[in-house]
């Protein structure tokens, strides 16, 4: 049995173009696939008893990539979002809304609002960028992420082993776990085996 269990988890899901390519699509075509796997790790987050869960959708630096990648990362994250309302969340869509990056769709989730019945904090990052985040400490003395909670463990897929500027002040003291295969061949497995890992970590917070 776990000694102790995380109250928010963070959520990579790295490697789609690396899957598609895989199984002889283009490497738009893999956003699609990582669908199915958000909503089962959504589901087994509230078995678990997971109080806040946050999606890396994507990034400002993404944008960089292909026109044809660039509208199917921003439509994978409109039908995630469409799913997400459907399961019950206190959901918050966090990015750079003044650029035309961010998906219009969008916009009646930027600030927390709870969705059929409300539940599980869920957050997604869309557009996102860590200096976009940062810089709102100089106006208002805190981040645009600031309704998001520190982060106990991030779970990366894919076997990269690096946080891609997931939620800097959020993800100070967080745990990093790493699951090898791709992200949209994700097995409720990977959840519960991460969580495992945590319950076994010395977690002190610097204490």
């Amino acid at each position: 049995m776990n000694k102790h269990k995380p109250k928010h988890i963070g959520i990579i899901p790295d490697g789609n173009r690396r899957w598609a390519v895989a199984h002889s699509m283009g490497k738009q075509d893999g956003y699609e696939y990582g669908l199915n796997p958000g909503l089962k790790i959504l589901k087994c987050a509230k078995e678990y008893g997971i109080k806040e869960i946050t999606y890396y959708g994507f990034t400002v630096d993404n944008c960089k990539r292909p026109k044809e990648q660039v509208q199917a990362f921003k439509k994978a994250c409109i039908k995630a979002v469409e799913m997400l309302t459907r399961e019950g969340a206190d959901l918050l869509v966090i990015g750079d809304t003044k650029s035309k990056s961010f998906p219009e769709e969008l916009l009646p989730y930027t600030t927390r609002t709870p969705v059929n019945g409300g539940g599980i904090r869920v957050n997604i990052l869309v557009n996102y960028g860590w200096k976009w985040d940062l810089s709102h400490m100089k106006e208002e003395g805190r981040p645009f992420s600031w309704d998001i909670s520190r982060i106990d463990l991030i779970i990366r897929w894919g076997g990269m082993r690096r946080l891609s500027g997931f939620l800097p002040i959020q993800s100070v003291y967080s745990d990093f776990y790493v699951e090898e295969h791709l992200w949209p061949d994700y097995k409720d497995e990977d959840f519960f085996n991460a969580l495992d890992w945590y319950g076994r970590q010395d977690v002190t917070l610097g204490g």
